[in-house]
């Protein structure tokens, strides 16, 4: 294998990738035991080999470029692996330890996800966890994330899914808004869904409105219905829309069972539910996945309550 970096490039590259951590050359340097000029010369060297500006410098602050932010994420990585490769031949790995970053939708992460990091957090003291709640689509590559929990399973053939859960799907409504409307009896008709307010969301990876989901006769069916009201990012602002009497939505089951128990919001047209949609957790495709990796991901994919036994 040709080789492409001596010492000092590596010490380079170490000391970009903490000063990208720490927002700040003065606190780079702390952290490694050097000067601030010496992390300053460090980081221009590297510019320099690349042909690429990673920092943009001001008086009182630093910040990465578009590219910088790439360059940082792909060699904080590379070194995360180097660490694990040493502990993994040096018999160190007893503990999962250091930071991953895993991107979650909006009602898994309230609903789901936030409660159970406490508990693995409590197992592996040493694994730091940078979440990141958003429904858009991301790139595990370009933006450095471990995993992802997504509502259905990807089509890259390099990436893994595994099912977490299939979660049932309620259509719901504040008791107020049927009081004023009227409580639909049918999926369609002139006592049907149509003629009622629906607020629906849209899904960010198409831009389209996502169908409701609904059994007939024991069979799955789909309607794309006329919308009052759109959320674009939120899913949970359905559920906010439709406590305050916005309309009729469907959403997922656990993320309103407290409202259906407590009246605030009604079931509507229970004859018809009985569909879920599942969520997946999503990771790239790794012969040997870090150890800390492997231990949420195996975690995650354990019963509630269970401690976890570490992946094979």
């Amino acid at each position: 294998m040709q080789r492409h970096f001596d010492d000092m490039q590596l010490g380079s590259i170490e000391l970009f990738v903490l000063a990208g951590e720490q927002g700040s050359f003065t606190a780079a340097a702390a952290a490694a035991g050097v000067t601030p000029a010496a992390v300053s010369r460090s980081i221009s060297r590297l510019e320099e080999r690349l042909g690429v500006r990673l920092f943009v410098r001001t008086t009182r602050q630093i910040r990465l470029t578009d590219g910088g932010r790439v360059y940082f994420e792909q060699c904080r990585q590379a070194l995360s692996q180097l660490v694990e490769a040493e502990r993994a031949v040096t018999g160190q790995q007893a503990a999962p330890a250091g930071r991953l970053r895993i991107s979650v939708p909006t009602p898994y992460a309230h609903y789901r996800l936030l409660a159970r990091l406490a508990a693995f957090r409590q197992l592996y003291p040493e694994v730091q966890v940078e979440v990141h709640i958003s429904n858009r689509n991301i790139d595990f590559a370009e933006e450095g994330y471990d995993l992802a929990i997504r509502g259905r399973a990807p089509q890259d053939s390099s990436l893994i899914a595994r099912l977490l859960e299939d979660s049932p799907l309620v259509l719901v409504a504040a008791p107020a808004y049927l009081a004023r409307r009227g409580t639909p009896q049918s999926l369609e008709g002139p006592d049907g869904l149509a003629r009622h307010d629906c607020i629906q969301f849209v899904l960010p990876s198409t831009g389209r409105l996502v169908p409701w989901s609904f059994l007939r006769d024991g069979q799955a069916l789909e309607m794309v219905m006329d919308d009052a009201i759109v959320c674009a990012d939120d899913f949970l602002g359905l559920n906010t829309l439709a406590l305050h009497g916005g309309g009729i939505t469907q959403t997922y089951r656990f993320t309103v069972e407290r409202e259906l128990a407590s009246g605030e919001l009604v079931e509507v047209l229970p004859q018809h539910a009985g569909t879920a949609r599942p969520f997946y957790l999503i990771y790239p495709h790794a012969r040997h996945l870090s150890l800390r990796v492997r231990s949420l991901v195996d975690f995650l994919l354990q019963p509630h309550g269970r401690s976890p036994a570490l992946l094979d």
